[in-house]
């Protein structure tokens, strides 16, 4: 069992998605990654989101253009899913973040910002979601805010 399922629509999507992996990784949280496609794998998406409650306790689902995966998951579980836009190649992610974020009322999806970004920070937000119950959880989470304090102190010594 892991605390976070990371889902992508294509493999085209780890490019954005390795940011979800790696700040996991740098915080310490378990995690399992899966290619599950909302249009070519239907009866695998929805057998995963009914199931996914046995084994995770938050899901982030990163997809690009029409981009139902976070929805459709969101749908048919009850676990909290964070929506990552990716950029597409002609609307740049708009397409993207407009389709996870509309979604009708009882079936919420938390959406992030588009691209690398969005992505680092749907692993910080379900990693808070997990020190709910985890204090190993919490404290990576302040060393990992101390950490960005001291890199933006030291990056301003640098000005004149």
């Amino acid at each position: 069992m892991s605390d976070v399922a990371i889902v992508m629509g294509s493999i085209s999507d780890l490019k954005v998605m390795q940011n979800t992996i790696d700040v996991l990784d740098e915080l310490g949280v378990s995690h399992q990654t899966k290619v599950i496609s909302a249009h070519r794998m239907p009866q695998e998406m929805l057998d995963f989101a009914k199931k996914a409650v046995d084994d995770f306790q938050v899901i982030i689902a990163g997809a690009g253009g029409a981009a139902h995966l976070p929805g459709m998951i969101a749908s048919s579980t009850v676990l909290p899913v964070i929506g990552v836009p990716v950029p597409s190649k002609y609307l740049k992610g708009m397409d993207s973040l407009l389709s996870i974020v509309q979604m009708p009322a009882g079936v919420p999806v938390a959406t992030v910002s588009i691209g690398e970004a969005g992505a680092k920070n749907a692993a910080i937000l379900a990693t808070k979601i997990c020190a709910l119950k985890n204090e190993a959880y919490q404290k990576s989470l302040v060393d990992y805010q101390q950490q960005m304090h001291d890199k933006s102190l030291e990056s301003g010594k640098n000005l004149d």
